[in-house]
């Protein structure tokens, strides 16, 4: 779901949006550069309350330790 936000700009930095970024096309430029830092909080949090889960952890420490002998050492092998 999308809100509508209203913003205030000096005009040269609105001049600039529209001549580098385009009409039409600010809104998700500006998006893109603010939400990796709106976002991030929230990812972080969910990942503690991930790690609090002691029993999914340690069965996802089991499975990767299991798989970590899948894995050779050689250089010529592809993926």
């Amino acid at each position: 779901m999308q809100k509508k936000l209203t913003i205030t700009l000096d005009e040269e930095v609105y001049q600039g949006l529209r001549e580098v970024i385009g009409p039409g096309k600010i809104s998700r430029f500006v998006e893109k550069l603010v939400r990796p830092h709106v976002i991030k909080p929230r990812l972080e949090a969910a990942y503690k309350e991930m790690a609090k889960e002691e029993e999914r952890e340690a069965e996802a420490l089991q499975c990767s330790e299991a798989v970590i002998g899948d894995f050779g050492d050689s250089a010529d092998e592809t993926w």
